[in-house]
């Protein structure tokens, strides 16, 4: 086969409700914003993608809708997908940034392509390497007392990895919370904490020294993420590991953050590196500079997950777990004719064409808040 053309494409913003307000050092959360790209085929097959964009970290579900819905239809109807790279170097050109609409589109156009070819996109971007990666809880509400509720009820399912969002209150507050779940479960669980670029330089080693008792597997974006050298200068005086999350967003950053020793770990995220690709060229570097890697997400729905444990399941370099829990965890709904598949604390990649899953359209439709029309 050497062409698989694209016939048409919808675009819609989406908004999915949420089980308790997230906070963190850079905002708070309470809801799930997103894009969702629907291609559709000469070959019949539909391809699905999604943008997930957070206005503190990367930029509006408005903005991502434009790009794709504006700037890059004219380019991705009639273009061959099977052309996937020279597509997506057109949106480069195209669009500055936008890194989330270009990851659905990506996504969009390996699940068609694996849909219509009978392949899964582990399969069209190299291969797996796992059947199964530990999920990590993310520890984010304000209200303590609910958050350890849930993590007695994970824990019984079997998940063992939770990182708390810190620095969105005082020191002391977190300092209680790490050392409530240490009392509770020992060593039992791998606690991990993120604070967002929340913590001025000039603080930030003597506040995470106090963290380093309660053995922590790894420190995140502890500081803003322009502040390489910050982020160098406490990667070398800490003993616990620190991850670089807003600091790499892409093959360039990540070069320089090896380069600088910003970091122990890099979060990839399929949605800040612009799509699945991208993100292996993030992980090669980290591979090659014995840097680690971790499965991140945005506040994505199911369709976003999929694409991001397709990623993890190739990937040499993975071995602290991934954090695809949204759908199972904390939003209220999802809009897979499935549920997202996490069993005894492990997302399991899935197996059929393309992103391995479906898409409800009755549920897509229920939290539709706009269909963007097609331009004259």
């Amino acid at each position: 086969m050497r062409h698989i053309t694209i016939k048409d494409m919808r675009v819609r913003i989406i908004q999915v409700p949420v089980k308790a307000t997230h906070s963190h050092g850079s905002g708070d959360v309470s809801a799930i914003g997103s894009v969702v790209l629907e291609l559709t085929a000469d070959s019949g097959h539909t391809g699905w993608g999604e943008a997930s964009p957070w206005p503190v970290f990367t930029g509006t579900a408005e903005a991502s809708a434009t790009a794709l819905n504006t700037h890059l239809r004219p380019h991705i109807i009639g273009a061959n997908a099977l052309r996937r790279e020279q597509i997506m170097a057109m949106a480069d050109r195209t669009v500055v940034r936008c890194s989330e609409a270009k990851a659905a589109l990506e996504m969009a156009l390996l699940d068609v392509v694996g849909k219509t070819l009978g392949l899964s996109i582990g399969q069209l971007i190299g291969g797996r390497r796992r059947d199964s990666v530990p999920v990590s809880f993310t520890v984010a509400n304000p209200v303590f007392e609910e958050d350890m509720e849930i993590i007695a009820h994970l824990h019984g399912n079997g998940v063992r990895i939770f990182k708390l969002k810190t620095g969105f209150r005082d020191h002391a507050f977190d300092l209680m919370r790490l050392e409530k779940i240490r009392d509770t479960y020992g060593d039992g669980v791998d606690l991990r904490i993120d604070y967002n670029q929340g913590l001025k330089a000039v603080d930030a080693i003597r506040i995470l020294r106090d963290m380093e008792p309660f053995r922590l597997g790894f420190i995140e974006q502890p500081t803003p993420r322009d502040n390489l050298e910050a982020m160098a200068a406490i990667s070398a005086a800490i003993d616990t590991p620190v991850m670089a999350d807003e600091s790499v967003f892409n093959p360039r950053e990540a070069l320089v953050a090896t380069q600088m020793r910003l970091a122990d770990i890099f979060s990839l995220k399929v949605m800040k590196s612009g799509g699945i690709v991208r993100a292996q060229e993030i992980a090669a570097i980290a591979g090659a500079a014995d840097v680690g890697v971790y499965g991140g997400c945005m506040f994505e729905t199911g369709l976003a997950h999929l694409a991001g444990a397709h990623l993890v399941s190739t990937l040499p370099e993975i071995d602290l777990g991934c954090e695809f829990y949204m759908p199972s965890f904390y939003a209220k709904d999802d809009i897979l004719t499935e549920p997202f598949p996490i069993r005894n604390g492990s997302v399991h990649i899935p197996e059929g064409p393309g992103l391995g899953m479906e898409v409800d359209t009755d549920k897509l439709e229920k939290y539709t808040v706009e269909t963007l029309p097609v331009p004259e």
